[in-house]
């Protein structure tokens, strides 16, 4: 079989997975040159990333309402190695994945259908915090609706790595890539927080915010569901 009849019956999610485990096993270096290849290979993956579809996954929409005490979120895994991680978070009507961190970890998510808002946080340093608690000196980064039309969401550790993601105006699902995965061991534990308001800093024309680390909220809880797409193979 020539390459091109390969790569043609090769699925998109094989492909994405394979693109992220290129891009995500050599994180850049300290020279120019890996910074230089890890930016061609991360461009690659975001190109895959904006092609897949609901039904590439063979996702939809559900058709009717989630029985009551359903989770509000549950995650389908598609596929994690120790350089990244890949899965589908489906949201219910109305849900809310709080605002939380992904310490040292680069992601991609890519909405598949319906709407969600993402508010992205940055992380400051600080020397002197304010008394009461695990507090984070922060400034809002972005804020924006994403749908199946959009570019892919992206973070990285010192940009947008912080973030809050709301299902609006129904169901949503979102492709979630994250690398390195999630490991407590390894100091990558996932952390949730609570903006305060008011504890802004310095002029009233400052954005900066603290953020105070919170237990993951009651509201809060994350099942699992199959996952319905073609196996990926790495």
């Amino acid at each position: 079989m020539r390459p091109r009849e390969d790569a043609m019956m090769t699925s998109i999610v094989q492909r994405i997975a394979r693109q992220a485990l290129v891009t995500f096993r050599s994180l850049p270096g300290l020279g120019a040159q890996a910074a230089k290849c890890f930016a061609e290979n991360h461009d690659k993956l975001h190109g895959l990333m904006s092609e897949v579809r609901a039904a590439d996954l063979k996702l939809a929409p559900p058709a009717a309402p989630p029985p009551r005490g359903a989770p509000p979120v549950t995650y389908m895994h598609i596929c994690e190695t120790e350089h990244f991680s890949m899965g589908v978070f489906l949201l219910k009507s109305g849900a809310c994945i709080p605002l939380h961190d992904h310490p040292g970890m680069h992601g991609l998510l890519r909405v598949m259908y319906g709407k969600v808002r993402i508010s992205c946080y940055d992380r400051l340093e600080s020397s002197s915090p304010p008394p009461g608690g695990a507090l984070r000196r922060c400034l809002p980064r972005s804020r924006g609706e994403y749908t199946q039309d959009s570019e892919p969401c992206l973070l990285a550790p010192e940009r947008d790595n912080l973030h809050q993601i709301d299902a609006v105006d129904g169901p949503a699902a979102f492709v979630d890539i994250l690398a390195p995965p999630y490991d407590p061991d390894d100091g990558r534990d996932c952390h949730y927080y609570r903006v305060l308001p008011e504890a802004e800093l310095g002029d009233p024309q400052s954005r900066e915010v603290w953020l105070m680390e919170i237990s993951q909220p009651v509201s809060f809880w994350c099942g699992t569901e199959p996952y319905p797409g073609p196996e990926v193979r790495l």
